[in-house]
């Protein structure tokens, strides 16, 4: 038997990076979406690699213990110009991902076109209609920067979104 989500369900969005890691936690409160706290981890370019996805590890399992979301929400990496970006950022996800598992954090995962069709209606939207829709959403008085946390905040609304669709289509289940 699942179990029924809890009053005040939490979710941690995360928009994956090296050098920057956007998260973001949102609150499910009685069909409402409400925003708990959101941030970014910044990482020193002076660092290795290796040093800078311990810090990662370190600062993302801070924000799991301070906040105690149910469920996470990861950007999924789609496409990269940069071969070397690309390599980077898949080591900081699987870091993310790692860290989120050993939480016991659910972790699901979106494309940027899932997110900005979740946001906007239109998967092809730029980058400043999503963050736009971010605000106008969570009914916020600016634009969350930098663009990394916004891109988080937006991976939550998109698993809140997808949640709100599956329960729906299967209340029973939920």
């Amino acid at each position: 038997m699942k179990r029924k989500k809890p009053l005040n369900f939490r979710i941690l969005g995360i928009d994956p990076g090296t050098a920057i890691v956007g998260w973001a936690v949102l609150e499910e409160n009685e069909a409402e979406l409400v925003p708990k706290a959101f941030g970014h981890i910044a990482t020193s370019p002076k660092k290795s690699d290796e040093e800078r996805i311990f810090e990662i590890y370190q600062d993302l399992a801070k924000v799991i213990d301070k906040y105690k979301p149910e469920e996470s929400a990861i950007e999924k990496l789609f496409f990269f110009k940069n071969e070397k970006t690309v390599m980077e950022v898949s080591q900081a996800r699987g870091a993310i991902i790692l860290t989120l598992k050993q939480k016991g954090v659910n972790v699901f995962s979106y494309t940027p076109l899932e997110i900005k069709q979740a946001l906007t209606g239109y998967g092809r939207a730029d980058k400043k209609q999503v963050q736009k829709m971010v605000r106008d959403i969570l009914h916020l008085p600016e634009i969350p920067k930098p663009d990394d946390t916004a891109d988080a905040i937006a991976t939550a609304i998109c698993h809140f979104n997808s949640r709100k669709i599956k329960f729906l289509k299967n209340p029973k289940n939920n």
